[in-house]
């Protein structure tokens, strides 16, 4: 049993990611166009009545504007989320077409066993998500401003880890964002840095040695770079002997290109 993973979009312009199988296929978040997201499907060779659901990480629109315009194309699709992120998302979505969930449930889309569990992020309910199928398992962390140990105990089995590396911190304090602007960044309810992110996979590979891939996720355009990320990253995970190739694979995922189709 195989489990693929695409990103057609990550960063804090947009986000859209594809995770599937043989017979089914969700989508996790729709912030970019719905013809961004159907060429996606199309370049990936995913059918769109694969597509069983979309799942909502939470409200903010770099998350959720093209929703109402894609699921109008996904005639099988679901969109799947809690209710106090669902309440807060401004698209026509039908009763019939909304699934709803509380943060913590299981449950099961097609053959994907899917997880939700607690972010920490400044929006009304943010969640995070696993997602296995057999043996093999998907795990989806951005838009969090800490990386609890309640997400590492949900997350130290993938196989495939989405994480957030969202800024350089120097980048950040010496760029031209207001001073709120870089103190909600950095704080609880902001997003993870270059060194956080580093920091959570040591954490994930000191639990657990095993081969695993690990997708730095929403990039800042205004304060980070792919290569810095993966540069940052690489380094704390060399110093305790660890290294891309060899222990695991590394890389940056980007705001305006399809990635390739990751198979586990």
């Amino acid at each position: 049993m195989t489990l693929k993973f695409c990103s057609f979009s990550s960063g804090s312009s947009g986000n859209c990611y594809l995770v599937k199988t043989e017979t089914t296929a969700v989508l996790i978040d729709a912030g970019i166009g719905a013809a961004r997201i159907l060429s996606g499907l199309q370049r990936t060779r995913t059918a769109t009545e694969d597509v069983k659901a979309i799942l909502l990480t939470h409200e903010h629109s770099d998350h959720v504007s093209g929703v109402s315009a894609t699921l109008s194309r996904l005639p099988q699709s679901k969109v799947c989320a809690n209710e106090d992120t669902l309440a807060r998302v401004r698209a026509n979505i039908p009763e019939a077409r909304r699934s709803l969930f509380d943060t913590g449930d299981a449950f099961r889309v097609g053959d994907i066993e899917i997880r939700t569990f607690a972010l920490s992020h400044d929006a009304a309910d943010p969640v995070g998500y696993c997602l296995r199928h057999g043996e093999k398992m998907i795990g989806v962390v951005t838009d969090t401003g800490v990386f609890t140990e309640a997400i590492l105990s949900e997350t130290v089995d993938a196989d495939l880890l989405v994480l957030e590396a969202n800024h350089d911190i120097e980048m950040l304090r010496n760029g031209r964002y207001p001073s709120f602007l870089k103190q909600r960044i950095e704080g609880m309810y902001g997003h993870l840095s270059n060194v956080a992110a580093g920091a959570a996979i040591l954490d994930i590979m000191s639990m657990e040695r095993k081969a695993r891939c690990f997708l730095l996720a929403h990039l800042s355009r205004d304060n980070n770079k792919p290569r810095l990320a993966e540069y940052t990253v690489a380094n704390m995970l060399a110093e305790m002997d660890y290294y891309s190739g060899r222990d695991l694979y590394l890389k940056p995922l980007l705001r305006d290109r399809l990635s390739v189709l990751f198979e586990i």
